[in-house]
């Protein structure tokens, strides 16, 4: 396994002349870009919709591009629009690794968890609700 693996080559862009290096996400950038994407990450799939999305969904988008690419919220709203979705592009680019394959894996196990847990506090639960009184 490469060094490459663990940490992506950042996607080098030129937009409103000026040449962007994207890099993944910080440890400490993910609550903030968490809370921004949550609202439409379920339309983040491989056919996105850029111009529903920003419709729909723009001022989060913004926001989440702001912290992914380091900028003020400002300069990402002063962006055309080709060159929102040509960032947003190279954010959901270098960041793919992490969310495809690092966190779906954790989720999934995390979700495994919380499922059997729940199946126990279920049957717990049903057998002391159909207990007996005794008189």
């Amino acid at each position: 396994m490469s060094l490459e693996t663990f940490v992506p080559e950042p996607v080098v862009i030129e937009i409103a002349g000026e040449t962007l290096s994207i890099a993944p996400l910080k440890v400490g950038e993910l609550p903030t870009f968490i809370r921004a994407i949550r609202p439409f990450a379920q339309h983040l799939t491989q056919d996105v919709d850029w111009l529903a999305l920003f419709g729909e969904r723009g001022e989060d988008l913004v926001s989440a591009l702001a912290v992914a690419i380091r900028k003020p919220r400002d300069w990402v709203t002063a962006r055309e629009l080709d060159e929102a979705i040509r960032l947003s592009e190279a954010v959901l680019e270098v960041n793919a690794d992490f969310f495809i394959q690092r966190l779906a894996p954790v989720l999934a196990r995390v979700a495994s968890r919380v499922e059997v847990i729940g199946g126990r506090f279920s049957n717990a639960s049903s057998s002391m609700g159909t207990a007996t009184p005794t008189s």
